[in-house]
């Protein structure tokens, strides 16, 4: 934006003339007053359209945890159908973990470039292929080739996601919403479980992985339709690229709100909006001096909550059958249970991360899953099922209340509109190189270490995230980061001004 005469920033509550937009920072004000509004029917159609889009949005995260679910079912089955070594399907289930790197650290940059609508349909168009691909997969290397193809899907998914829910929702509640990802998550993978269930009782025998997987691209299309149905741009990302315009629209199309654009402020946004950033310069942004910690903390976390995560979780069923019996049924009715507990924590951290920031839950939460996986190696090494039992949730709860989730919001809340995508696309980019050594280590130690040593390893894990968090001392909630993002620079264009004693003038 041009910094000329001050200007009295648009306010929603009590106008009965035209909201006028000016810049960027008009349509975050917006978006945050939108909700506190006097108006009770632009209240509820501002709480309507955050609710829509977090759903439709966090869709492929659903799709994402019903998949990994449907296919943890199938490592039991797997192995018998394929032939396969424990190490061997490590591997099946690390390359899609790998694919998905390379998913996000793509997606998350072309998030930023080509915006958030363009990238929204693309990826579950592979999911539902994937899905289907696999469940119909007549050998290994084809279950692989579409597992890979998932994993793309799902890596370019995360970074559109959550900064659709990000750049909706307004700044009191917008940790609840992006937080909320996770229990949609755990919600997934329970009507996972419970899709093998029904395939049990219907007699799917050795294929019942086949049809939990393929299942998956009912969902996947449901929201394809959704998304083309309902979705429009993020109007703050309008705004950066200076189409106040279409950010006008968006914001009276989905808020119901009389706006309207100064056709002066128009006409300079769209002449003086800085060139998309290409990969070289985003990346230089990231890991500058301000962002530079705050990435480093969101890759830690991610990481090593990954690496804990994806061993014990995927193996759940195996893990479920090792404490209540051999049974495939009894495999599924842990996991499932398993995952409520997890459910429990996710929808706890979510409701309460705005009050109490992300910081303190991920401190906590890793605590809790550090002294779980050591109790889970004790338990086992003493035979004792009880304790066994009680730490697995311990974890799933610890999990699911800290590192789990605020690995997430750290990588999507630190970070402004301008990188953001590239920021969720790095933290869960960093987040499958965990799940990929997960997904490894884990049969390899078991093997190798038995299990009660291979969980007391894994506590490293959730013991790194601690000490990161004490070190970095980071809490997003509460900061105004796009506020941060144009005063620096403002800061930057007043230097090289002063240094060239030159006129210039300030664009946001």
């Amino acid at each position: 934006m041009s910094i000329s005469s001050p200007v009295e920033p648009p306010t929603v509550t009590g106008r009965s003339t035209p909201l006028v937009i000016r810049n960027a920072d008009d349509v975050i004000r917006v978006v945050d007053e939108a909700n506190a509004t006097g108006d009770p029917r632009q209240r509820r159609r501002a709480a309507f359209q955050t609710l829509l889009v977090t759903v439709i949005a966090l869709g492929g995260v659903f799709v994402d945890a019903y998949d990994f679910s449907s296919m943890s079912i199938g490592t039991i089955q797997l192995r018998h159908v394929f032939h396969l070594s424990a190490t061997q399907v490590g591997e099946v289930s690390a390359a899609m973990a790998g694919s998905a790197l390379l998913g996000a650290l793509i997606g998350g940059y072309f998030v930023d470039k080509l915006g958030r609508r363009r990238m929204f349909s693309l990826d579950l168009w592979l999911l539902v292929l994937a899905a289907i691909g696999a469940a119909l997969a007549p050998n290994l290397a084809t279950l692989v080739g579409f597992r890979i193809l998932m994993g793309v899907g799902v890596g370019l998914d995360f970074p559109v996601a959550l900064c659709f829910v990000a750049e909706f929702s307004d700044k009191a509640r917008r940790g609840r919403f992006v937080n909320s990802s996770y229990a949609n998550w755990y919600l997934a993978a329970i009507l996972g479980y419970g899709a093998g269930w029904v395939g049990y009782e219907l007699g799917a025998g050795a294929s019942l992985w086949r049809y939990a997987v393929g299942f998956g691209a009912v969902p996947a299309a449901v929201l394809l339709i959704l998304r083309y149905r309902y979705m429009l741009e993020s109007p703050l990302w309008a705004a950066h690229q200076g189409d106040l315009n279409e950010a006008a629209r968006i914001l009276r199309r989905t808020r119901s709100l009389d706006v309207t654009v100064d056709p002066i402020a128009a006409k300079t946004a769209a002449a003086t909006v800085q060139s998309r950033l290409d990969a070289r310069a985003t990346t230089k942004i990231l890991f500058s001096r301000r962002y530079r910690k705050r990435a480093i903390l969101s890759a830690v976390m991610g990481c090593a909550q990954s690496v804990e995560y994806y061993a014990v979780v995927f193996y759940l069923p195996v893990i479920s059958q090792l404490i209540f019996g051999q049974s495939l049924l009894k495999a599924l009715l842990g996991g499932a249970i398993f995952s409520a507990i997890g459910l429990l924590g996710s929808v706890f951290q979510a409701w309460i991360c705005d009050r109490t920031g992300i910081r303190p839950l991920a401190l906590v939460g890793a605590l809790l899953a550090t002294t779980a996986l050591i109790g889970i190696g004790i338990g086992h090494a003493d035979k004792s099922v009880l304790i066994e039992a009680l730490m697995v949730g311990l974890f799933m709860l610890g999990h699911t209340i800290g590192p789990g989730p605020q690995c997430m919001a750290y990588g999507t809340l630190s970070f402004p509109t301008v990188i953001r995508g590239s920021s969720v696309g790095w933290t869960q980019g960093m987040l499958r190189v965990g799940s990929v050594i997960g997904f490894v280590i884990f049969p390899v130690l078991q093997a190798a270490l038995g299990f009660s040593a291979t969980f007391t390893a894994l506590a490293v894990c959730p013991f790194i995230i601690l000490v990161a968090t004490l070190i970095i001392r980071w809490e997003p909630i509460g900061v105004d980061i796009e506020k941060e993002w144009a005063d620096q620079q403002i800061d930057l264009i007043l230097t090289d001004a002063a240094t060239s004693l030159e006129p210039v003038t300030v664009l946001s």
